[in-house]
């Protein structure tokens, strides 16, 4: 376990929440006000950013909650899905919009927007992501909304973990020497 005293700040809670925020901004700007927007979080690591999101939308929201992996305990992709909660309902030709903490391979989300669009009747599948890392891209899959781009940095807080710890940050760190 990294001892948290090495942790290096690289965003703060107050720089995280202004960008959240504005991402929300846009978001609002993109879908009328008077339709249903259907937010997927994919849990556990979007769960504080879909929260904080999802305050600041305008228009009516339904929240649905899935449960998909690619990493495990390590830092790098596994190269396979771990599905372990997939129920979707039929979005009845609805906007779908998908939140997520960082997106590196693609892995994860390329597979999950193939399927919300062959197995739910979404009017428009989107992605919003907090944090996009391209350096490490392996699927052709792009965020609509991106709060950030992060470089080759394995980064913990504000939902995202090593080994299911440090979500509870309410900033952004990363450890500088990351041998395990």
């Amino acid at each position: 376990m990294k001892d948290i005293k090495t942790l290096k700040k690289l965003i703060p809670a107050d720089v995280l929440n202004k960008r959240i925020k504005e991402l929300a901004d846009e978001i609002n700007k993109t879908y009328s006000t008077d339709e249903p927007l259907n937010l997927i979080c994919v849990l556990r690591g979007a769960v504080m950013f879909f929260c904080e999101l999802s305050k600041h939308l305008k228009m009516p929201v339904n929240m649905e909650f899935i449960s998909l992996s690619s990493y495990g305990n390590s830092t790098n992709s596994s190269g396979k899905i771990n599905r372990a909660n997939i129920i979707l309902p039929d979005f009845n030709n609805q906007n779908v919009l998908i939140v997520e903490d960082i997106i590196d391979t693609g892995l994860t989300l390329d597979f999950l927007i193939k399927y919300i669009n062959q197995n739910c009747a979404a009017k428009s599948t989107k992605l919003a992501v907090l944090f996009d890392k391209k350096c490490a891209r392996k699927y052709d899959v792009k965020p609509n909304f991106c709060a950030f781009e992060v470089d080759n940095k394995f980064i913990v807080g504000f939902g995202l973990d090593y080994m299911g710890y440090y979500r509870n940050l309410d900033y952004i760190g990363y450890f500088e020497d990351f041998s395990e």
